[in-house]
Order: C-alpha cells, then structure tokens, then sequence
C-alpha cells in the first residue's frame, strides 16, 4: 500500500510498481541468518544501516559500487584498471621514478652494517664540495708558475726552488681534500643514517631512523642549478652529530627516500623485490 502522507492507492497507477520498488528497504545481512552466509549466500559480512554500501550491479547487497563484497578483515584488492589513473596526471605526466641503487655496498661502507641491516644506498657529496681545493690548486699553479719563471730569470736559485716546493705542498693539500672527498659517505639503512668520513682517523657517526623528529633539506639557488642540498636532522630537539649535512647530490630524490624508509618500509621491500625479479628474468631471457 502507499505511504500515508503519500497519494492514496491507485491500483491503476502506472507509476506505482516503480515507487514501491524505490522506497523497499535494501536487504541487509542478519546476524540471525546461516552462520558465515548472508542471505545471498555470498559468505558476505553483516552489514548494518550505517555502513556505505549498497546493492551492487548484480543485485547482492554488500557490493558497493565496484561489485565486490566488502571484508573489513581483508586489505583491500587493486585492480590493474583502478590503478591505471595512477601512472599518469592529467597533463599527462609520469609518476615519480625512484633512481635504482646499488645491490650492494662498498667495501668502505660494508664493514659498518650489521648482518641484520638491509643497505639502501650511500652517496658522496656533490662534486660542489671541492670548489675551493680546486680554485686553490688553480691559483697556485698559475701564480707560483709565474713566479717561479720570473725568479729563474733573476738568477735567484734559491727562491725558484722554495716556489716549486710551494707549488708541491699545495697541490699534495689539494689531493688530500679530494681523497677526503672520495672516502666521506652518506649512507642509508632500513634503520639507520649514517656519515663516515676521515682518511687516518675515521670518523663514523649515526642516527638511527626511530629517533629523527624532523627532517628537511635547504638549496640555494647555486644548490638548485646544480642539483645539490644540505640536510638538517633534528631528533628530540637536540644537538647531534648528523644535525646538518652539507652537499649532498639530488637531496629531492634522497629527501624521499630517506622518508619513504621511515613511513612505508613495505613498500620499499615490496619495490626492491621486484626490482630484483624483474633483473632475474631478464638474466633468464
């Protein structure tokens, strides 16, 4: 029969087979039903008034609107046709690509992980860092170059050769920053940052990845043509040893790694295992 407040009841109505079907309450799972089964026999859960989800496109309540019965114990199922408006924007755009690191460390670096530790990736600093060493040794060459022809010509012996061995103790400086350079590393675990530094005395110092509270990386408008950065640690508001990283390269795409470690290492594993699946089948084919 039609609603009270509504028109009263026209058996010849065409429209009222429709407004009855509209206003029928949507079956619902009773917890009284078989147990496990819904009334559909779909094994769905029960699902009360409150829940968003209706009769999905084959008529069994429960679907939604992708035609899957919902399970709040179940992670939910991707499909390949929900993430393809994911691999591009709307301009057409890629997605961010994560630069492949290295499967394994260097001897340098592999004497300071533990067996435990799953290696992410070391980094030198931005070739930036030996601007001054370099502009040095230049300088140097030209003017004690100089200096040392005019004084050959004034028959000076003596200061030609205190110029050469200038020159030599200069350029033996010069060579001891790059060597500096090649033997400092940022590296990076799923537990841990680190720096080792040092030729004679090394330096190893660390931050383990629970106790950074913040993280944030500067460039300079010279850091952003030429795509370096420092990098600033903080953890519980106090002074520690990694608290600021200068020029380190693309400090964008390790900025993201450093945070992706943090917040979703199973992706990162998920990545990296099939990165390597990937690499196995091609050395297969």
């Amino acid at each position: 029969m039609g609603s009270p407040s509504g028109p009263p009841y026209d058996p010849d109505d065409p429209d009222r087979e429709r407004r009855e079907r509209d206003t029928e309450p949507i079956p619902r799972y009773r917890p009284d039903d078989e147990p496990g089964r819904g009334p559909d026999m779909t094994g769905g859960p029960f699902l009360s008034d409150d829940v968003g989800y209706g009769v999905g496109p084959s008529g069994y309540p429960g679907e939604g609107r992708a035609g899957r019965t919902w399970d709040p114990d179940q992670p939910p199922v991707i499909s390949e046709e929900e993430l393809a408006g994911l691999r591009a924007d709307a301009q057409g755009m890629a997605p961010r690509r994560v630069l492949p690191l290295e499967d394994e460390p260097s001897s340098l670096v592999a004497r300071y992980l533990f067996p435990t530790e799953r290696y992410r990736g070391e980094w030198k600093r931005h070739w930036i860092h030996l601007t001054t060493p370099i502009l040095v040794g230049v300088a140097a060459t030209f003017v004690l170059g100089y200096l040392s022809g005019f004084l050959a010509g004034q028959d000076v012996g003596a200061l030609t050769t205190i110029a050469v061995l200038l020159w030599f103790a200069v350029m033996g400086w010069v060579a001891w920053r790059v060597a500096d350079w090649w033997y400092d590393r940022f590296i990076l675990t799923n537990k841990r940052v680190m720096v080792v530094n040092g030729i004679i005395t090394r330096r190893v110092a660390m931050m383990p990845l629970t106790r950074v509270t913040d993280m944030k990386y500067e460039q300079s408008p010279t850091g952003r043509a030429l795509n370096y950065g420092t990098f600033v640690l903080e953890s519980a508001g106090q002074e520690q040893a990694l608290r600021e990283i200068k020029n380190l390269p693309n400090p964008n795409e390790l900025y993201l790694r450093v945070v992706e470690e943090m917040y979703e290492p199973q992706a990162v594993e998920a990545r990296l295992g099939k990165e390597a699946d990937e690499a196995k089948a091609d050395d297969g084919a």
